[in-house]
């Protein structure tokens, strides 16, 4: 087992990262009519997290289903401005910014406006085949926006990303490698087919062997199998295991929380 890792977070030897999956945003199909309930949701989730020990959070639009392909609207950028703005207010824990399906820009705006260390990137390099058409990576005018902004956050690429699918049989080794080598990703993601579902062991050994960057687990992470996966990976993104009852659209389970670190920390 590899108790070495190669450090994402200064200070945080490997980290666990929870998920705040927003309710749907103003515009998007299910929204409920209030955009301070949203906040509210986002507010009380992150509690949930940070009182159980998790060391950073990731803010997600999860709820803006069925998603734009990329160049979200205005509004939903400034919808999730403004709440990451109460969850900095909040914590000072790491944060990072997610915008679905795939707008890196519009994740660093908002990183840079609320001081975010991060951002998660679902088709950094390639072209992926997706449930909203084919998506193109773009990194080279996300590394130019982010040196624009002035921000320092970290760019988190998915590889072979869930619910979705290489437009062409790539090995997942050589997409990790052109996302660190030619992507110039910070670190990468490496996830199981489709929300929940736990990541492919072998194919996380094949990642982390073709490249020095930080490797994380972003699906299907449990506090029964997250002990194990510390001497595979380098930290973990966790989501909807630690809703209530396991279910993603519920609210985050202080408890689950609890354990979930509890068993990071014994691994």
């Amino acid at each position: 087992m590899n108790n070495t890792h190669r450090t994402l977070l200064e200070g945080i030897d490997f980290p666990v990262i929870g998920m705040v999956h927003l309710k749907p945003l103003p515009g998007a199909y299910g929204f409920g009519g209030s955009l301070e309930a949203v906040c509210a949701a986002a507010l009380e989730d992150a509690r949930a997290l940070i009182d159980g020990g998790i060391d950073a959070l990731m803010v997600e639009n999860y709820g803006d289903v069925p998603f734009r392909k990329a160049m979200t609207e205005p509004h939903t950028t400034a919808a999730m401005t403004a709440i990451a703005l109460e969850l900095r207010r909040l914590t000072t824990k790491p944060i990072g910014i997610n915008v679905l399906r795939n707008d890196p820009r519009a994740a660093l705006g908002i990183a840079a406006a609320v001081g975010a260390q991060m951002i998660r990137v679902n088709v950094h390099t390639g072209a992926m085949l997706t449930d909203q058409g084919v998506i193109e990576g773009d990194a080279h005018n996300t590394l130019a926006y982010r040196r624009m902004l002035g921000t320092g956050a970290l760019i988190l690429a998915d590889v072979h990303v869930k619910h979705a699918a290489p437009l062409a049989p790539i090995p997942i080794e050589v997409a990790a490698a052109d996302a660190a080598e030619r992507g110039c990703a910070d670190a990468l993601i490496v996830t199981g087919s489709r929300t929940g579902s736990g990541a492919n062991i072998d194919e996380i050994a094949r990642v982390r062997n073709a490249v020095s960057a930080p490797v994380l687990v972003g699906s299907g992470v449990t506090a029964d199998t997250i002990g194990s996966l510390r001497g595979l990976c380098d930290g973990v993104i966790v989501g909807s295991w630690l809703k209530v009852d396991g279910n993603a659209h519920a609210a985050v389970d202080r408890e689950r929380v609890e354990r979930i670190v509890a068993a990071a920390r014994e691994g």
